[in-house]
């Protein structure tokens, strides 16, 4: 699977990384639809060392309960072994760590994610996943390819592309992350898919600019109604006020047939965010190309009723909910 980048504008410059702590949550039963359970832990305590090693030997549906502890290099779950669940044995995020630091200029998006996940109904849940390469190249935390997807109480870390759904132009693809934290700079919360964020934590790290990045880079097909939505979240940031866009109009490779789709809602938005340009052009596409709007929003950084901030009516707001975008043709709910 190949992504395009040579539309994609690259930012780079320093940057303060700023981590927003989760409430810590309970110990979460590890349970999977097959029953089969095995243990991962880097100090050599459980049936397997390292997640990859685990995911080779183990069949589709197993869940591996993973023991605290940093996890270095790339896990990748392949289409071929659906229903995998991978779950801290704590329940807190921050005590297992999968962490990697491959920009994307040494191979592309599959090759720079900590976390590839190709496969169809898997469960991350009080993990940390995060690339660690720092600004200047894209270099991705976690590569979302399949289907039903599921990230609960999870930590997603990076600085330029964090965090991205990609269906790589074949079927619908959904993905719901819930009760989280996800933190960077440029086009950090990208892609085709169709991506659910809710009662998150979306923190735009500093990069001492007067241009502090992008929150949202989407490329939503056109055929497709729903594409990125962030409701019921925080977004925060330590950067100086109106120096965060919350979003840019990707069109990958020159696609015309793209027209990203974001919503944000419900939801609670910092000072850093920008009031005029809050949505931007990106590699000559003009923002209303795409299908951006807000609805229901508090905190300094909601529109103050800025002529390019477009603000859903109630009655339109009842067709943008999670359940809306994920359900299908197979009425999926994993909303909480």
């Amino acid at each position: 699977m190949t992504i395009s980048w040579s539309r994609r504008t690259r930012l780079i410059g320093g940057c303060t990384a700023a981590v927003v702590a989760l409430p810590v949550a309970v110990a979460l039963a590890a349970t999977s639809s097959s029953g089969a359970t095995v243990t991962v832990a880097a100090d050599g305590s459980g049936t397997y060392k390292t997640l990859q090693a685990a995911l080779a030997a183990v069949a589709s549906g197993t869940t591996l309960t993973v023991k605290p502890g940093t996890y270095h290099g790339q896990v990748q779950l392949p289409a071929s072994k659906p229903g995998i669940s991978i779950v801290g044995s704590t329940g807190n995020p921050k005590d297992v760590v999968i962490t990697g630091d491959i920009p994307q200029s040494a191979g592309g998006a599959t090759k720079s994610a900590t976390v590839l996940n190709l496969a169809k109904g898997t469960t991350f849940r009080a993990v940390t996943i995060s690339n660690t390469y720092g600004s200047g190249s894209q270099a991705l935390a976690l590569y979302m390819g399949g289907d039903r997807q599921v990230y609960d109480t999870v930590r997603l870390l990076g600085h330029q592309d964090t965090l991205l759904s990609w269906s790589g132009g074949g079927s619908r693809i959904r993905q719901y992350v819930y009760n989280s934290s996800i933190e960077g700079d440029v086009d950090f919360i990208y892609g085709d898919g169709t991506l659910v964020i809710d009662r998150s934590t979306i923190t735009s790290l500093n990069r001492n600019s007067s241009n502090n990045g992008f929150v949202t880079a989407a490329a939503t097909p056109k055929a497709n109604s729903y594409g990125i939505l962030i409701t019921r979240s925080t977004l925060t940031s330590s950067a100086a006020a109106g120096t965060v866009a919350l979003g840019r109009c990707w069109h990958p490779g020159d696609a015309t047939s793209a027209s990203g789709q974001v919503v944000v809602r419900d939801s609670s938005l910092g000072a850093h965010l920008r009031q005029a340009g809050a949505w931007q052009d990106m590699s000559g596409y003009s923002w209303k190309t795409c299908r951006f709007a807000e609805y229901a929003n508090s905190g300094a950084g909601r529109s103050q009723g800025t002529a390019d901030r477009p603000q859903l009516s109630s009655s339109a707001a009842a067709n943008y909910t999670p359940q809306k975008y994920l359900a299908g043709s197979d009425g999926w709910n994993p909303v909480r």
